[in-house]
C-alpha cells in the first residue's frame, strides 16, 4: 500500500460519515417540517376555541334562568315570565338572535324591555361578534307568553335560532321569586 492509496483511505472515511450526515438530515428534514406545521396549525385551533369540538361552537349560553313571579304555581298562573340568560359569541362574527322557542309556553317574544307594558317584541336581537351580551331585566330579555305551570327547580326547554349558528337548545332553570 503506497502513501498516496493511505490518504485516500484517510479522506475517505470522513467524507462518508459527512454523507452519510447529510443523507440523515435530508431524511429527517420533511418530517421535521411536518411536525413544526402540524404544531402551529394544532395552537391555533386551540386558541380560535375549536379544540375538542367535532364542529366549531360559534355561541355558548350560560345563566339561564326563569325567575318565578309569585312562590306558588297558581299565583304565576297567567303572567308572563321573563328568561335571563347569556349569550357568548365566541366568533369574530357577528350574529343575531332570530327566534327562541319553548315547549313550556305558547309562545316566547324577545322584547326590549318587559318591564313596559304592552310587551315591545323585537324580530331580532344583534349579538357582537367576541362579545356577551345579557338578557336580564335591564335590557333585551326572552319572554314566555302563556306559560305551562312552572315550579321552582324545575327546568324550561329553550331552543334558540340564530343567523349564523343555527338552533341552539338550552335547560333554562326556574326559580324561586327573589333567587338569582
Amino acid at each position: 500500500m503506497s502513501a498516496e492509496s493511505g490518504a485516500r483511505v484517510a479522506t475517505a472515511g470522513p467524507e462518508r460519515v459527512l454523507g452519510r450526515v447529510r443523507d440523515l438530515a435530508r431524511a429527517g428534514a420533511a418530517p421535521l417540517a411536518c411536525g413544526i406545521v402540524l404544531i402551529v396549525l394544532l395552537m391555533t385551533w386551540v386558541g380560535t376555541g375549536g379544540a375538542g369540538q367535532l364542529s366549531r361552537v360559534t355561541i355558548r349560553i350560560t345563566q339561564a334562568s326563569v325567575p318565578m313571579p309569585s312562590f306558588t304555581a297558581q299565583g304565576a298562573a297567567g303572567r308572563d315570565i321573563p328568561v335571563f340568560l347569556t349569550i357568548e359569541n365566541l366568533t369574530a362574527t357577528s350574529d343575531v338572535l332570530l327566534a327562541a322557542t319553548s315547549p313550556a309556553a305558547q309562545r316566547v317574544v324577545v322584547t326590549r324591555n318587559p318591564r313596559v307594558a304592552p310587551l315591545i317584541a323585537v324580530s331580532a336581537l344583534a349579538v357582537p361578534a367576541r362579545a356577551a351580551t345579557s338578557l336580564s331585566p335591564f335590557g333585551a330579555d326572552l319572554v314566555l307568553v302563556r306559560p305551562r305551570s312552572l315550579v321552582a327547580g324545575q327546568h324550561v326547554l329553550l331552543r334558540l335560532t340564530f343567523r349564523h349558528a343555527g338552533t341552539i337548545s338550552v335547560d333554562a332553570q326556574v326559580t324561586a321569586p327573589g333567587s338569582p
